[in-house]
This record gives C-alpha cells, structure tokens and sequence, in this order.
C-alpha cells in the first residue's frame, strides 16, 4: 500500500459486509465512487509512520554491512532479532536482493519484472549446482534437513560488489526476454 502496488488492505473476513455497504450506496458519478473508497478502504489501511520510521532508520542505510551493525549495536528486540535473521540467511542474496531494490526504485514495472525473471535464472544458473545458493539453501532446509547451509561467501562483510553484478546482466537480449511483450 506504502509503496503504491495495492489501494486496500481488507481481511478477507470483512469482503461479505463491503459488498453490503457498497451494493447500500447509490454512486451518481466514478468521482463518488472514489470518495467513498479512500474514506472507507484506503484511509484504514495505510502503514503506520512508526514502522515506517523503524525500518527507515535501519534499511536506509549506505549498504549492508553498515545496515546489520546498526541492527546488531541497537537498543530492543526488534533489532537484533532481525539481525539474527539476517545473519542466517545467504549474505550473496541479502546483497542481491538490497541491490534489486534499489534498482527497481527508478523502473517501469515492466523492467522491474524482466530484471527479475533474470535474477531467478541466475540463482539456478550462474553458479551451477551445489555452487548455487538457492541450491544450497534447498538443501540445507528441504532436502537433508539440517538447516545449516553453507554460504559462499559465509559472511556479509566478505560480500563485493562483483559477486553481485552478474546477478543484474540478463542473459537474453531485448528481443529473446522471455517477457519482452510487457
């Protein structure tokens, strides 16, 4: 909702008395309709500015590393919960998925999605096999079930920048991309 790819947030509990009170309403105009929809749905489910604040405050930051000893040297649960989580996951794909966003900030959905489906390529291709860490992550939590992957590299503070490049050169052109047509 924040970031303008949905308008409402509704439990899906409630969808029975929304389609009571609109089918109770006589619209006369679309600009009517609108009117009722940001007093009725859109006003009730915007985040909150805390939250926003929070994670501002945190995921802002320049690039990872500095983003998890922010979250290590903080005050409250919050913080070094995440970090915690962080840690355990793959630091390639952490820095990857950071990249991405900050990628996608400036994007047409369109590209958005074409970068997207190939980074998904290059999880399973780009590093073959038990070199790749989506593989290994599967691994790790699916197939031998030891939840103990083995990243490479094993810490966010090894992560460079040319690790993560590769991830964002598509390996199809502009006419052979899968989602050219978009």
């Amino acid at each position: 909702i924040r970031f303008g790819l949905a308008d409402v947030k509704l439990e899906a509990t409630r969808l029975p008395a929304l389609w009571d009170a609109l089918a109770a309403q006589a619209f006369q105009n679309p600009a009517q309709v609108e009117t009722w929809i940001a007093t009725n749905l859109i006003a009730a489910s915007a985040r909150g500015d805390w939250a926003t604040a929070v994670f501002d405050a945190f995921f802002s930051l320049p690039d990872m590393p500095q983003m998890i000893r922010a979250l290590e040297a903080a005050e409250g649960d919050w913080a070094r919960k995440t970090a915690a989580t962080l840690r355990k996951r793959s630091p390639l794909m952490l820095h990857v998925t950071l990249e991405q966003i900050r990628r996608a900030r400036s994007m047409t959905l369109a590209d958005d999605l074409r970068m997207e489906r190939a980074m998904v390529h290059h999880c399973f291709h780009l590093q073959p096999g038990d070199r790749s860490e989506t593989v290994e992550g599967i691994r790790a939590l699916v197939i031998d079930k030891d939840y103990q992957p083995r990243w490479k590299p094993a810490k966010i503070e090894k992560v460079t920048p040319a690790m993560v490049a590769p991830f964002f050169e598509s390996p199809w052109t502009a006419l052979t991309h899968p989602l050219r047509e978009l």
